[in-house]
């Protein structure tokens, strides 16, 4: 009996060697750099590349189309810009309208604007080009002591993106802050329009995560966008902004 034992275990050991996998492991790795530009031409599927062709030239007729225009370029920097403030007035308006109320404040990360807006005619691949990531427009309720916070945090760094304020930095502290022109309070509950990457608390901004409440609007900021550059066209407007304080260094 105790040999039979031992020649079972002898197999289901067998057994199981047998049907153990063999790991592969990485010892050594090299890579080479491929610029993606014009000199790969010469590699493509030309035949592939005959398929492609009609649907490229529909695409890029709707990108080149004008939906507006800018009478000087706009850019952004800190702590203030046209292109940041524009942005941001964009996104108050925009939850304003979603809400059918008035929003407080709004709040942009200056990394989420991905190049300049140029002077003149304003394209569908412009827009692409300033908002090519799918974010969406958010809402979020944040007491007033978080917010201050918030603005702190903006201080250290120079400044972010913003609609409704009106700031100083002091020592890299938000001093003299006024919400829609009133003085910041701590037990206030306010409205910010943002997108939901900074409202995830990126960009070190985690205090938009200590929300009271938060609303996802399903907007693409892309398409907020595009519609406010379309509506502000359809009344006669230019697309352009203006410096008017709302972050700068106290004296």
């Amino acid at each position: 009996m105790k040999f039979l034992n031992f020649l079972t275990a002898i197999l289901l050991v067998s057994i199981a060697l047998s049907c153990s996998r063999s790991v592969a492991v990485i010892t050594s790795a090299q890579s080479d750099k491929l610029a993606i530009d014009n000199t790969t031409d010469v590699y493509a599927d030309k035949e592939y590349v005959a398929y492609l062709q009609p649907f490229k030239q529909k695409m890029d007729a709707e990108m080149a189309v004008v939906i507006g225009y800018a009478p000087e370029a706009m850019t952004s920097h800190r702590p203030e810009s046209l292109l940041s403030n524009f942005s941001a007035d964009m996104y108050r308006i925009a939850a304003a309208d979603y809400l059918k109320q008035d929003i407080d404040l709004a709040v942009i990360n200056l990394g989420g604007i991905r190049s300049d807006l140029p002077a003149g005619d304003i394209t569908i691949r412009k827009a692409f080009e300033l908002m090519p990531f799918e974010n969406e427009l958010v809402v979020i309720w944040l007491k007033g002591d978080k917010l201050l916070e918030l603005l702190n945090g903006f201080a250290t760094v120079g400044g972010q993106g913003v609609a409704g304020v009106s700031m100083e930095i002091k020592n890299k502290e938000a001093t003299n802050v006024f919400i829609d022109g009133a003085a910041l309070d701590p037990q206030k509950v306010y409205t910010i329009a943002v997108n939901d990457y900074i409202a995830d608390g990126n960009d070190g901004m985690v205090q938009l995560t200590r929300h009271v409440k938060r609303l996802s609007t399903g907007l693409k900021i892309r398409d907020v966008l595009i519609n406010h550059i379309k509506a502000e066209t359809a009344k006669g407007n230019f697309i352009q902004s203006k410096l008017d304080g709302r972050i700068r260094y106290a004296d």
